[in-house]
């Protein structure tokens, strides 16, 4: 009896020792999770049998540290969840490592050539977020969009005097004949660039009168624009307006409308001065990066400066994480064990955050399992000795019959 339970000592401590050495092995490989053996014993009618091995949990309770790398589309996970892989042939994985890079189709792939899953975005910009696809990164150019909107908010200069434009009309040559200026760049449909210059004159107590220029020529509608103020200098009248431009300075390209809003102006007695300007448009540009979110947003950026949404990175979460099984390739594969899983945008629920350009080092403890490996080493050595000492009493047993 003491033979068979010395052996399965010895079956068990093997089991071990391969299990601490892929622990030692993997104690660089990103997203790794450690493994610990856990071990029964064995009864036969109350008689002790020996130890087997019963399984290997692998420890999902403790995260990995965050190593900064810079690159992009590195991605390490902050809490719980996994990235959801579609393998090469169709199954799906999930994983830890977030080493990613793109394709030559544009498509986010890990070392492997698995893709990356994640929500897509529709035809308007908007993500889809009951549609999990392959992420992929567009790389044809951004088509240019028409100013429609432009905001300013300003600060007319209360302490000026009025103008009386009978006597002293607007000339945009003469600064005599207003008191302040500004310009903002708008874009037409093609994507070219129109200056819109909005000069200020004051007409009365807490009234100011917009002429607008685009290209050196005067569009300033008939009746004007006026803005007026009331004692506190407030804007009480002409905050939002809309301007047409004339196809004449438009030419080809689509007729411009601009809606121009100059909520929050003010008159006070303090010099002129644009304290926003802003306007909605841009002329096309080149793909020339991508840019990651902490929210797991994935953006491409042009040349023109502007930045559009390709999709949105998605994670997975599981009830019972130690029931999947590690297939390789630094994954792992859905079981029944493990539960259904939870799929979502980052943050959301239970699941982690993304933190991009950064990586999840393994969990391992290289101190704890140096130490469990010599445990396992005078385990093995005195199971060793019980067998040695078994045969040594047979022997002994032998030589006297």
């Amino acid at each position: 009896m003491s033979f068979n339970i010395a052996l399965s000592g010895l079956q068990a401590t093997t089991q071990d020792l391969n299990n601490i050495s892929n622990n030692i092995a993997n104690s660089s490989t990103v997203g790794f999770r450690s493994g610990r053996s856990e071990f029964a014993a064995i009864y036969n009618g109350g008689q002790p049998g020996g130890v087997n091995m019963m399984s290997t949990s692998q420890n999902f309770s403790m995260g990995g540290s965050l190593a900064y790398t810079g690159r992009q589309l590195d991605m390490g996970i902050q809490g719980d969840g996994f990235f959801v892989l579609n393998a090469q042939d169709g199954s799906t994985m999930y994983s830890r490592a977030g080493m990613f890079n793109q394709d030559a189709n544009g498509y986010v792939t890990d070392p492997e050539g698995n893709r990356l899953q994640g929500y897509s975005v529709g035809p308007g910009g908007q993500l889809q977020t009951g549609n999990v696809t392959d992420l992929r990164v567009q790389s044809g150019a951004l088509p240019a969009s028409a100013t429609t909107t432009v905001g300013l908010v300003s600060n007319l200069d209360a302490r000026v005097d009025a103008i009386d434009q009978t006597e002293t009309p607007f000339d945009h040559d003469d600064a005599s004949t207003y008191h302040s200026s500004s310009t903002v760049t708008t874009y037409d449909s093609q994507g070219n660039e129109h200056a819109l210059t909005q000069y200020y004159v004051k007409t009365g107590d807490n009234e100011w009168e917009v002429h607008y220029m685009m290209n050196d020529e005067d569009i300033t509608p008939a009746g004007g624009h006026q803005l007026v103020f009331d004692e506190n200098g407030t804007l009480t009248s002409g905050a939002d307006f809309t301007l047409d431009v004339p196809d004449s300075i438009t030419g080809g390209a689509a007729s411009m409308s601009l809606a121009l809003s100059y909520d929050k102006s003010t008159q006070y007695a303090a010099d002129y001065n644009n304290s926003s300007l802003s306007q909605n448009g841009y002329t096309s540009g080149e793909l020339n990066g991508i840019r990651l979110d902490d929210g797991g947003n994935l953006y491409g950026t042009y040349t023109n400066g502007e930045e559009q949404l390709q999709g949105q990175v998605v994670l997975a979460d599981f009830s019972n994480p130690n029931g999947l099984t590690p297939v390789g390739q630094n994954a792992w594969a859905a079981t029944n064990a493990a539960g259904q899983p939870m799929i979502g945008a980052p943050t959301t629920g239970t699941l982690g955050s993304i933190n991009a350009g950064y990586l999840e080092s393994s969990n391992v403890d290289t101190t704890a399992e140096m130490v469990n490996l010599m445990s396992a080493q005078r385990n093995y050595q005195s199971n060793a000795k019980v067998l040695d000492a078994n045969s040594t009493m047979q022997q002994a047993l032998l030589n006297v019959i």
